[in-house]
């Protein structure tokens, strides 16, 4: 049955300045992926802060093993789906695999997504990409930044793992936070990253920190639509939790997430790393 949430009351919209408002203020940031028009407005009206179009449609839409498949043309055309569906939510769309190789590449991808109705780019990695983050910034593109676990890099990774366990990683993830901050990013995803360390990253950022499986002490939380669903395929990671199995509607599901997230309800200890 299609759900129309148009009695939902209207909403001051989620800006790039009320993010480090929301920080300041110690309100938690619900963030979820969207990839069409109708989940969208769900998320919407459940009073979701910023949605994401995500690179995870790869994986999750478009059934490929990873998320490196995805194109620019692949982001375009959901951000434009979602944006149609989105009244106050601040909406990210994901910089995909080599899109943000060079500067260059990078502004056409992004103006390409803002025209398309995002209001942010999402970029991971720190290094290279900093002069990436920068050079966006200053053409007036505002950046997400995204550390730990960069699915992009499974590659070279070897796999979806942990990062930051051992102490020059966890340093040398200190730095990058400091770095994508410096160079310009308004926000900054932390993902697979140990619960004490995010809490640190998060202690020290001047910008808010949304975590996925980073523990309870980020700014923020997302999750893939799809695992909130229970409908995700394979290994369910920890850090994911099933709403809908409880609430027994999307929208339930979509409320209840984020009524946990802003209350600190989740996630809990069980869905972090030590």
């Amino acid at each position: 049955m299609y759900s129309n949430p148009s009695d939902a009351p209207a909403r001051i919209a989620v800006t790039v300045p009320a993010l480090r408002k929301a920080k300041a203020d110690g309100r938690k940031l619900v963030a979820l992926t969207a990839y069409d028009a109708s989940f969208a407005a769900l998320m919407d009206a459940a009073g979701v802060d910023i949605v994401l179009v995500g690179d995870s449609l790869g994986m999750v839409v478009q059934g490929h093993h990873s998320t490196l498949p995805v194109t620019v043309a692949d982001i375009a055309y959901h951000t434009r789906c979602v944006a149609r569906g989105l009244r106050a939510p601040l909406l990210i769309a994901d910089m995909p695999f080599q899109s943000d190789a060079t500067p260059e590449r990078a502004l056409d991808a992004a103006t390409a997504f803002l025209q398309a109705g995002a209001a942010m780019v999402k970029i991971e990695g720190a290094g290279p990409k900093l002069e990436v983050i920068r050079f966006l910034s200053e053409r007036e593109i505002p950046v997400c930044a995204h550390l730990g676990l960069t699915p992009q890099s499974v590659l070279r990774l070897g796999g979806y793992r942990v990062q930051g366990k051992e102490m020059a990683a966890a340093e040398k993830l200190l730095a990058d936070a400091r770095a994508v901050a410096d160079a310009g990013a308004e926000l900054l995803v932390l993902e697979c990253v140990p619960s004490p360390l995010a809490a640190r990253i998060t202690e020290a950022s001047a910008i808010a920190t949304i975590g996925i499986g980073a523990g309870p002490d980020c700014d923020g939380q997302v999750l893939v639509l799809h695992d909130l669903l229970g409908v995700s395929q394979g290994r369910r990671p920890r850090f994911v939790k099933d709403f809908l199995a409880d609430a027994g509607t999307v929208r339930g599901a979509i409320e209840a997430y984020a009524s946990a997230v802003r209350e600190g309800r989740f996630p809990a200890a069980e869905h972090g790393y030590a």
